[in-house]
C-alpha cells in the first residue's frame, strides 16, 4: 500500500482523479461538501470524512480540486481547514483554477505553518481526468514538485513546470483557458456564418478539425458546437464566467489591454443570465446563433 492521500473536491474532475489514485493503490481520505458524492469512493476502500482537517495526515500530502478562490481558502483556513493538521513538511497540491494572487497568498500562509503550497492546475475534461490523460501546470518549491511527481504520473500525461512561484501556474491556467474560450468564439462565429449561407456546419467543423487545426479543442469542442451539443457539461458555463472575470482582473493587475476577454465574459455573463449557468461552457454558441437569427 502506498502513503496515504488526502483529497478535497469529489466533483467532475475531482470524482474521476480521486479513483485513479485508489486505483493506483493509495490509501484516500476523502472530503466533499455534499457528503452522498464520496459514497462512491466509500465503496472502493477510501476512508470518508466529515471536514477538511480529517484528510490530512501530519507531514503528508493532500490534494485538492475544486470550483473556485473561495472553495479552495474555506478548506484550508479554520479551525476545520488542512493547514490545522498538515503542518511541516506537509504538501498542498491544488489542482483548482484560481487568481495568482490567491495562490500567492495561500503559499504564504502554508509556508508560516511548515507546509508547502504547490499549485498544479490542470488542462482536460472529465474523460481526460478518468483516464490519466490531463496535461498539468506546476509551480512550487523544488523539493516538494520532486515528492508529488508519483501522484502527477497517476494523474496526468505530463506536467509542464513554471518554477517556484505558485502564481506562474494559474497566470498559465488563465491564459489556457482565454485561449480555449477564444477558439469556441470563432468556431461559433464561423459555424454560424457558414450554417447562413446554407453551409453545414457539422462537414465545416469536420473539415477544419482536420486540416488547419486539428487538435483537441477545435476537434472536440468543434463537434459539440457545430451539434448545438452542450450537455451534460464536462465544464459549466457559470465556470467559465469565474474564469473570464479571473482573467480580466489578473490583466488589470498587469495593466495589460485584453478586449477579446471582455468580449467572451460578456458572452459568458449573457448565457448565465439566460439561465445556461449549468451547461457546458460551449453552450456560449448558442448567443451566436441567436444573435444571427437562427435560434
Amino acid at each position: 500500500m502506498k502513503d496515504v492521500v488526502g483529497f478535497i473536491g469529489l466533483g467532475n474532475m475531482g470524482l474521476p482523479m480521486a479513483g485513479r489514485l485508489i486505483d493506483a493503490g493509495y490509501s484516500l481520505r476523502v472530503y466533499n461538501r455534499t457528503a452522498a458524492k464520496a459514497e462512491a469512493l466509500r465503496a472502493r476502500g477510501a476512508t470518508v470524512v466529515s471536514r477538511p482537517a480529517d484528510v490530512a495526515e501530519p507531514g503528508a500530502m493532500v490534494v485538492s480540486m475544486l470550483a473556485d478562490d473561495a472553495a479552495v481558502e474555506r478548506v484550508v483556513s479554520g479551525d476545520d481547514g488542512v493547514l490545522q493538521r498538515l503542518g511541516a513538511g506537509g504538501i498542498h497540491l491544488s489542482m483548482s483554477t484560481i487568481a495568482p494572487a490567491t495562490a500567492g497568498r495561500l503559499a504564504e500562509q502554508h509556508h508560516r505553518t511548515g507546509a508547502v503550497y504547490l499549485a498544479a492546475p490542470v488542462f482536460g475534461r472529465p474523460e481526460a481526468a478518468e483516464a490519466g490523460k490531463l496535461w498539468i501546470i506546476l509551480a512550487g518549491p523544488a523539493a516538494a514538485k520532486n515528492r508529488v511527481q508519483e501522484v502527477l504520473a497517476v494523474l496526468g500525461q505530463g506536467n509542464f513546470d513554471f518554477g517556484e512561484n505558485p502564481e506562474r501556474a494559474n497566470v498559465v491556467k488563465l491564459a489556457g483557458n482565454f485561449m480555449i474560450a477564444s477558439a469556441m468564439e470563432a468556431m461559433a462565429e464561423a459555424f454560424t456564418l457558414a450554417e447562413k449561407h446554407g453551409v453545414g456546419r457539422e462537414e465545416v467543423a469536420q473539415m477544419f478539425g482536420q486540416t488547419l487545426f486539428p487538435c483537441p479543442v477545435y476537434q472536440n469542442y468543434g463537434k459539440a458546437i457545430a451539434e448545438y451539443r452542450h450537455q451534460p457539461a464536462g465544464f459549466k458555463m457559470s465556470l467559465g464566467l469565474k474564469d473570464l472575470d479571473l482573467v480580466l482582473a489578473t490583466a488589470a493587475a498587469g495593466t495589460v489591454p485584453m478586449p477579446l476577454a471582455s468580449l467572451l465574459y460578456n458572452r459568458f455573463m449573457t448565457g448565465v443570465a439566460k439561465q445556461r449557468g449549468d451547461i457546458d461552457w460551449s453552450g456560449i454558441a448558442l448567443s451566436v446563433s441567436e444573435d444571427a437569427g437562427m435560434a
